[in-house]
């Protein structure tokens, strides 16, 4: 059996797993499903103290917390950022790492640096309407999530972005997975266009893995059952 620990993206929080982590739990699988500071149900701590940094340190904690090994960490989205640089601080406590149709941080870089020019200026323009604090959430609509409950349940669910998370810069001491085994996995229906130049990284990486997934970007709520499988399949 596996220990998978999921990191949620962007607006999200670890609620966003609600429907897949029960398959994987009923299946024997160990499911850790972290929020990072400032969002979902953490909201209130919101502040402009948070950097990426700080999203690191919130999956390390839970690794050495839980005192958590071989474990498989599954980053979505924005949590790709957070995967990546857990598995470069506690290398030892990670079996693999699958980014989920998700940004690959580099060294030095902040996430606006890795956005497309628009979201980069998109995200400094809503920042800037409170004080630089956060980034008020999209619609659901454009995580490939279709109008309807489910679209209603992330709509309700959605919590503003810290704006320093997106600004601040991240230290990485080695390349992206640390020599891990990483796979990507990319959502093709439909496919989330900010996301091309981390999809082209992760493709000339050697002995990564790819696979294509036919699912919206927000897979684990239009999708769970099959994201479920694919997720066991890969940490197998």
């Amino acid at each position: 059996m596996s220990t998978f620990l999921l990191l949620h993206g962007a607006f999200h929080g670890g609620w966003c797993w609600a429907r897949v982590a029960p398959i994987l739990r009923a299946q024997g699988h160990a499911v850790f499903t972290p929020t990072q500071t400032g969002l979902g149900e953490r909201a209130h701590l919101l502040s402009r103290d948070i950097t990426l940094d700080t999203f690191v340190q919130d999956v390390v904690a839970v690794l050495e917390s839980e005192e958590l090994e071989d474990a498989v960490l599954v980053g979505h989205s924005f949590g790709g950022i957070g995967i990546t640089g857990a598995a470069d601080r506690v290398r030892e406590r990670v079996r693999g790492l699958i980014y989920l149709d998700s940004v690959i941080p580099q060294n030095g870089c902040s996430a606006l640096d890795l956005s497309t020019a628009e979201v980069a200026a998109e995200r400094r323009r809503l920042a800037a309407e409170n004080g630089g604090l956060s980034v008020a959430p999209p619609e659901p609509a454009v995580y490939g999530v279709p109008p309807g409950p489910d679209a209603d349940w992330v709509r309700r669910r959605l919590t503003p972005h810290p704006f320093g998370a997106l600004d601040s810069r991240l230290t990485l001491a080695n390349p992206p997975g640390n020599g891990l085994p990483c796979t990507y996995v990319f959502c093709t229906d439909p496919v989330y266009a900010s996301l091309a130049r981390h999809r082209d990284f992760a493709r000339a990486q050697p002995g990564w893995r790819w696979r294509e997934f036919a699912a919206s970007h927000d897979a684990m709520i239009t999708h769970p059952a099959e994201t479920a499988a694919l997720l066991m399949e890969l940490a197998a």
